[in-house]
Parts: C-alpha cells; structure tokens; sequence
C-alpha cells in the first residue's frame, strides 16, 4: 500500500487531497502547524471508510528541524514516502509592496517559497535512498506571470515556485533517480485562504469585481483534489505539470458567464458567519 505526505493538510485543497487519496487507498500523513485544524482533520480521516491509515504530524515548514521530523515520522510509520505534496501555503496582505512590512515579506516568503525548496531538498535526499518516489509542488497566482496589485509577493513565491520546480526536475533527469519531480496547477480556490492573510492573522475584504472574476474561473476544493489526485496517480512523467485551470477552461467560462450565474462564495460566507 502507497503512502502520500502532504503539508498544509488541515484544511482546503491538502485536506480534500487527503480524503481522496484515502478513498485511493493510500495511507496518508496530514500536517500542518495549527494542531487544533489538524486534530479535527484527522477525526475526519478516520471517519472515512479505507483500508490504509493516516496519521497527522504537527509541521511548520519554515523550519528544517520539523521537516526532517516530518519525513521521519512517515518513515516511521508506512517505511516508505511514495508521494510528497509541498501543499503549505499562506497569502499575504491586500496592500501594495511599499506598505507592507519586513515580517510580513519575510513569512509569506519563507512559507510559500523556502519552504518548498527546503522540503524539495530533504525528500530528495530520502527518495533518492528509495529510488523511487514523487514530489509535487503547488503552483498559484504569478506562475505565469500575472500581476495584481496585493499579491505582488504572494505571486513572487509561485513565480519562483515554477522556475524552482522546472529546474529540480531537469537536474533530477541529469541522475536518473527514478523521482518523478511535478507542478499542480489548481487555479482559484474559493477557500478561506482567499479572505486570510499572513496565517488568519489577518482579513482581506474581496472587491466586488474581484468576486465577480472568482465566481467565473473559482471553483470548490474538493473538485479540484479530485482531478489532482487523478493525476498524480496516474502520471509517470518526471516534469509534468497537473492543470485544473487551463486556458481554454477560462476562455469557455467567460464566453458562458453571462448564462450560467454562479454565487461560490455562498457557502464560505455562511462558513465564516
């Protein structure tokens, strides 16, 4: 039986991936820095009818010590870590680079962005011992590009989260692990990331016509884990790229919006109440 980690698995997209993976059959290990959110997940997981087990390990991903713990844990537990998910992931603040501060800059950075290489880096290490294994990481607004004015930095991560991953899979092909390296591009979520900056530290007021935009090309996290961990099962491919949100996807949304009237944030709304 295969074993999946994911970071950041106590709620949203790496919860939904979790309980998909389950359904697969794979034994699962959540984690997450919040150990009330990832308490609750795990009784969630449990609940769940599989023949694999899961196990929750308490995580913060700007630090090596808890990575290293994280992936001893799972070796612990299942011997063997088939796939890796670097799904950790905060927003920052709705306001320009200017007015944002050092710390801020400094988290939304180390979480989103060091964090993923320094989680890269050791599971590397221990897949190699493997000579086999998978490592995904998350792709996200800036990836290709696109800027806005409150996600500057945010974008800044997933724009070097792109490059980052393109280059540790060509260098991957250079040794020929047997690791699959891969990007997964989940395109816009309508979760509580969307309203909470720097770890809920702080909220963000959407604009009209950004819920507008959201309620277009947004869809559920489950929908997304769902088509994500389709492929990730299914993929042999080192370097792939995992794509929810194509552009074609997008261009069909828009042509159909104005028939096809969508309130997505209903549902978060009345989960926020």
């Amino acid at each position: 039986m295969k074993t999946v980690v994911i970071t950041g698995s106590a709620r949203g997209l790496g919860f939904e991936m979790a309980k998909k993976f389950r359904l697969n059959n794979y034994n699962v290990v959540i984690s997450d820095i919040n150990e009330d959110n990832l308490k609750k997940a795990l009784e969630t997981l449990n609940g769940m009818e599989s023949e694999a087990k899961v196990e929750s390990c308490k995580c913060n991903v700007t630090s090596s010590s808890d990575l290293e713990n994280l992936i001893s844990f799972a070796k612990e537990k299942f011997g063997v870590i088939d796939i890796w998910i670097n799904n950790a992931g905060v927003n920052q603040p709705e306001r320009a680079i200017w007015e944002l501060t050092e710390d801020e800059i400094n988290f939304v950075l180390d979480v989103d962005l060091k964090g993923t290489i320094m989680a890269s880096r050791l599971v590397m290490q221990e897949m190699e011992k493997q000579k086999a294994g998978a490592i995904y990481n998350i792709e996200g607004y800036g990836s290709n590009d696109a800027t806005m004015l409150g996600l500057s930095i945010y974008g800044t991560s997933k724009r070097a989260i792109t490059y980052f991953t393109e280059a540790l899979a060509k260098e991957n092909e250079t040794r020929n692990t047997g690791i699959i390296i891969g990007r997964l591009s989940p395109g816009i979520m309508i979760t509580d990331f969307l309203v909470n900056a720097v770890g809920d530290k702080e909220k963000i007021t959407l604009s009209e016509k950004t819920k507008k935009v959201y309620n277009i090309l947004g869809d559920y996290p489950d929908v997304v884990a769902d088509f994500m961990v389709k492929g990730m099962i299914n993929n042999k491919k080192n370097n792939a790229k995992i794509e929810w949100l194509t552009n074609a996807k997008a261009a069909w949304r828009f042509m159909t919006a104005g028939f096809n009237k969508r309130d997505m944030f209903k549902a978060l709304d009345k989960g926020n109440e």
